[in-house]
């Protein structure tokens, strides 16, 4: 009986030292592999932005429009040099004057920054220098001295480039008295055709009005509504709608 009293409480110490070796096992093994939480934003970095811009055409003639595409991204606002602020991403339809770079500014969160450039190379025909009492009959004179107006979407108004073309009409009229013109107001294919022969009478009227500012007498002029009749260009695009608004200078004959 001793000896099994003593072996029964041999086994117990044994069990009781292999639970201890367990449970130190276990806790060595749970401290060898800490928890650990990551600082909130660690292993992040802020994207630098980036910027696109381009132009079509990139060369055209005075008068003529180019459709300005860019795009950003993980910008928080972006500009234009001579447009000023845009959209992050859009398109718009210029009519530049002159040649002229068109400089994209992006910039993201921490002052990061990307630019992007696109040039548009404007040809400017060289006026023919035709004294007073010249014979005009020939019309390729007429049309590299005058240019036509352009107009915005659903307006009459005359633009800066418009001031433009109407300042170099006005100086080749003036100087000879005796050429007469027709005013063709032209419009785009939107729209009715009723309200577009209206659209385009004032287009014609608002260059008349602004060539007898310019010291054009009235007489000398005369307008006609073409209204969305006559195209100078069939495409659906913003740039071939903008070349069918217009008022065009031809010479009263």
């Amino acid at each position: 009986m001793k000896f099994a009293s003593h072996l029964a409480r041999t086994r117990v110490m044994a069990l009781t030292a292999a639970a201890i070796v367990a449970v130190l096992a276990s806790g060595c093994h749970k401290n060898s592999k800490p928890n650990y939480t990551a600082p909130e934003g660690a292993g992040t970095a802020n994207t630098a932005p980036t910027a696109v811009i381009t132009a079509d055409p990139q060369t055209i003639n005075v008068g003529q429009s180019v459709v300005i595409n860019w795009r950003t991204t993980n910008a928080t606002s972006a500009t234009i040099d001579g447009i000023g602020s845009v959209n992050l991403n859009g398109t718009q339809t210029v009519s530049p004057t002159q040649s002229v770079v068109f400089h994209l500014v992006a910039k993201g969160d921490g002052g990061a920054t990307a630019e992007a450039s696109a040039k548009v190379t404007v040809l400017v025909p060289e006026a023919p220098n035709v004294p007073n009492g010249s014979d005009l009959t020939d019309d390729r004179v007429f049309y590299a001295n005058v240019a036509d107006v352009f107009f915005d979407y659903d307006s009459y108004e005359v633009r800066p480039d418009g001031k433009s073309a109407i300042d170099k009409t006005a100086a080749f009229l003036n100087a000879h008295p005796t050429v007469k013109v027709v005013i063709g107001g032209y419009c785009d294919d939107r729209g009715s055709a009723e309200y577009n022969l209206a659209l385009g009478e004032n287009r014609a009227n608002a260059a008349k009005n602004a060539l007898v500012s310019a010291g054009v007498a009235a007489s000398r002029l005369r307008v006609i509504s073409y209204g969305k009749e006559k195209q100078f260009c069939s495409e659906e695009t913003d740039a071939c709608w903008q070349q069918n608004r217009r008022a065009q200078f031809t010479p009263d004959k």
